[in-house]
């Protein structure tokens, strides 16, 4: 039986150290300002991409891997020997799960499965760590691929940010929900459904009430959290929020593994500073 090799795409938002710790290979997505063009996580990062948003005076688009970026790095793995198990953006925000399969298509049947996460950042996250957990049990690609399927619509992701202009510019909220936002300093909390994000809720007050409302379906069914792991995103500027969340954590589900990692810049071109995030899967 092959091993298999889990790949992820770069808004899967685990730090470097659990890439390298799990040995996931990562295919940016680009980041686009005007003329120019970066790797997310190689040629850019966030704190750059921030500066560059404040010198420019233009927010980022971003833009899917092409089916040849997929193409370069399915190639070593086959060569190798091994499977591949792909696990990518929702494709209903982006065109990486489409060109991934694309690619894939150019390689022996059953050789690479390629699975829609329909969520973003560490709700792909999720999935990924469990692909590569599996994997190193020796447990072949198909039923790596057929578990992950079944956890997909059990992935729960959820963030609170400071506003919603980045959204709103990058065409991912509409204009109404842009003026609520802004005239009426309401913090909007976002989810993922469907593959889609939404405004779930909005919350009036300070940054510690938008925390409890994100917290408050968690802590209604602590038990029902898959693997007892949490994983909380955050984009520049929210790292004491991040902290604060997880010793809000820490103190009602003790024993629970948290981890902490920072938005790349994909998911901080959408989402803008100081956004933060809840992700876990439910049994």
């Amino acid at each position: 039986m092959r091993k298999v090799k889990v790949i992820a795409d770069s808004t899967n938002d685990l730090s470097f150290e659990i890439l390298q710790q799990y040995d996931i290979d990562v295919v940016p997505l680009y980041v686009e300002f005007g003329e120019e063009t970066y790797k997310d996580g190689v040629d850019i990062i966030p704190e750059q991409l921030f500066q560059l948003v404040s010198e420019k005076g233009i927010l980022p688009k971003t833009a899917a891997p092409s089916p040849f970026d997929f193409i370069s790095v399915y190639t070593k793995y086959i060569e190798e020997g091994m499977d591949i198990l792909v696990i990518t953006l929702s494709a209903k925000m982006s065109s990486t799960y489409q060109n991934a399969v694309l690619a894939a298509s150019e390689f022996p049947k059953g050789r690479i499965r390629v699975i829609d996460s329909q969520n973003l950042t560490t709700g792909i996250g999720s999935l990924v760590m469990i692909a590569r957990e599996m994997a190193e049990k020796g447990i072949e690609i198909h039923s790596i691929a057929q578990e992950l399927e079944a956890l997909v619509t059990k992935v729960k992701v959820s963030f609170v940010i400071d506003t919603l202009e980045y959204l709103y510019k990058g065409g991912r909220c509409n204009v109404i929900q842009n003026l609520l936002g802004t005239a009426l300093k309401i913090r909007p909390i976002i989810a993922v459904e469907d593959g889609r994000m939404i405004v779930e809720d909005k919350v009036r007050g300070d940054k510690k009430r938008a925390i409890e409302k994100l917290l408050e379906k968690l802590f209604k069914n602590p038990q029902s959290i898959y693997q007892n792991r949490i994983i909380i995103p955050y984009s520049l500027g929210s790292e004491e929020d991040a902290e604060l969340m997880k010793s809000m954590i820490q103190k009602e589900l003790p024993g629970t593994e948290i981890l902490i990692t920072k938005a790349g810049c994909v998911i901080s071109s959408h989402c803008g500073m100081k956004t933060l995030g809840l992700s876990y899967i439910q049994k």
